[in-house]
């Protein structure tokens, strides 16, 4: 499996999608091939402006499935949104690759935001019928049910490595199509990026990811949400 993701800070935070290849392996025994456009405070439509990029790593990639993120906090209007998203599921679907909605999640201190997030997604994914990642909606589920697993960074705003966690379970049991997540380990991402004064380090910094362990029972807490949110969705659950 080839997947490109298209973001800006919410993809790429915690390095997520090697963690969702190396999640991918232990459902399928498979690693998914990963590529990544996410640049920090853009917008999609930043993205169709530099338009030859993702031309290109689309018409000569090879992928499988395209995961786009719209910008997260402020989300931007669907009237900015949906014309952008239609016209890559028309560029993904020429090329055979299937597009799939990354749904940002609210900001820690505006939890409120999260069901007006959800409704555009959601209008947006129903729309296409192109597969969903409900990421805002399982971040308020866990903050609900679970209020001890901290989901954020200590901006407020990005993934902690429970909520990258969290994320990368969700693609790996949506695009696996998996019933049993307890495969997982309990393995995540920490992001040890030094920001000073709100400029990004340089590239060319010692920046890579360190694995984290977490604490067993908020990871599987995390896991049977996302089974219960995928598998509800796609009418698999067992029944009881």
């Amino acid at each position: 499996m080839k997947v490109l993701f298209i973001g800006n800070s919410h993809t790429y935070f915690n390095d997520m999608p090697k963690l969702f290849s190396d999640m991918c392996e232990s459902l399928s025994g498979e690693r998914a091939e990963v590529t990544m456009l996410a640049y920090s405070n853009r917008t999609i439509a930043w993205h169709e402006k530099e338009y030859f990029s993702i031309r290109f790593a689309l018409l000569y990639g090879g992928y499988d499935y395209c995961v786009v993120q719209q910008f997260g906090h402020p989300m931007p209007p669907r009237e900015e949104t949906e014309p952008v998203f239609d016209r890559l599921v028309r560029l993904c679907r020429r090329v055979g690759t299937e597009p799939v909605l990354f749904m940002t999640w609210a900001k820690k201190d505006e939890p409120e935001k999260a069901e007006e997030i959800g409704a555009l997604y959601r209008a947006l994914a129903e729309k296409h019928r192109v597969p969903l990642a409900p990421i805002a909606e399982l971040y308020e589920d866990i903050r609900t049910a679970h209020p001890e697993i901290e989901l954020y960074w200590h901006d407020g705003s990005h993934a902690s490595p429970y909520g990258t966690y969290l994320i990368a379970a969700t693609f790996a049991a949506l695009l696996n199509r998996s019933r049993d997540l307890n495969r997982l380990s309990d393995l995540s991402n920490d992001f040890r990026v030094r920001f000073r004064e709100n400029e990004l380090p340089s590239a060319c910094e010692d920046v890579a990811s360190v694995p984290v362990r977490l604490d067993p029972d908020k990871a599987k807490a995390i896991r049977n949400a996302v089974e219960r949110a995928i598998l509800g969705a796609s009418g698999e659950r067992d029944e009881a």
